[in-house]
């Protein structure tokens, strides 16, 4: 058995567990056997992205788990980056031309 820590940082709270997993368990079954699916049921783990130590794993069903990683489950942006810049410069430039 190995021990990693699973996060999930949800809209009101966040939650870290420590878990014993088999040697050879993919990052998908780990973050499954966290149990973190029946505390935000908003959550599916199944699609949901994953990251080891704030790197997107690509394969999460593929990847396996070693010891002490820290798997991240990453829920969806609520605005897109690129167009929360842009509107900002955009609100920017207008405060500039009315002074």
């Amino acid at each position: 058995m190995i021990e990693i820590e699973v996060v999930y940082a949800g809209v009101n709270r966040q939650v870290l567990r420590r878990i014993a997993v088999e040697d050879g368990t993919s990052v998908r079954a780990a973050v499954m056997a966290s149990g973190i699916a029946a505390e935000f049921p908003e959550l599916d783990l199944t699609t949901s992205p994953v990251g080891i130590f704030g790197r997107v794993v690509a394969d999460p069903d593929r990847q396996l788990v070693q010891p002490d990683d820290r798997l991240e489950i990453y829920r969806p942006l609520l605005a897109d980056p690129k167009e929360t810049r842009r509107l900002r410069a955009a609100k920017a430039a207008q405060a500039r031309q009315a002074e």
